[in-house]
């Protein structure tokens, strides 16, 4: 008889792993003093999709004898980046809030003189700054780092599933025939 395997718990140690990745690029980018860099964020896009791929094809692999559906590869991947998103949130929390209470400062920093490239008006600056200045909390990024690693990470699932997906069917278990 089959064993049924459960999507949350084989996955958990997937996410915990692909949060790993994040938090270390990011320390990396930081000690680097490269946070704020645009190119550093489109390599780690591609850092992402590559460890969704092979956490994706580890589970299809390992738990599911490898057959996976689109649809089963999609939500284990929307699973693990759920898991992603969490630990993502805490450490964001922890970086803005203890281990650089001073980075939100030089991130208003960059936003402005980012604006002030784009020849904003002074009046438009100081209405943008206003608001970001209350939303660039650590007890409000968090949160919103999860609903936008969320969305982020289904849309990954959705591209990375593509080359997941195997239910072509084992032939030694499959006897139809035709």
């Amino acid at each position: 008889m089959e064993e049924k395997v459960n999507v949350w718990k084989a996955n958990l140690t997937n996410g915990l792993i692909l949060a790993l990745v994040g938090i270390a690029w990011t320390l990396v980018m930081y000690f680097a003093n490269l946070t704020f860099n645009k190119v550093q964020g489109y390599v780690f896009m591609l850092v992402q999709l590559g460890a969704l791929y092979f956490l994706l094809k580890s589970y299809r692999d390992n738990y599911m004898h490898k057959q996976i559906t689109y649809g089963q590869s999609v939500g284990a991947g929307v699973i693990m980046c759920l898991y992603y998103s969490i630990c993502i949130a805490i450490f964001t929390y922890l970086l803005y809030s203890v281990i650089d209470p001073g980075l939100t400062a030089k991130q208003l920093a960059f936003a402005e003189e980012a604006m002030i490239k784009k020849g904003a008006p002074q009046q438009a600056i100081d209405a943008g700054m206003a608001f970001t200045k209350k939303i660039m909390k650590p007890e409000i990024m968090a949160p919103f780092s999860i609903l936008g690693n969320m969305i982020w990470g289904t849309i990954l699932s959705l591209v990375v599933s593509i080359f997941i997906k195997n239910n072509e069917g084992n032939p030694l278990i499959d006897t139809t025939e035709n």
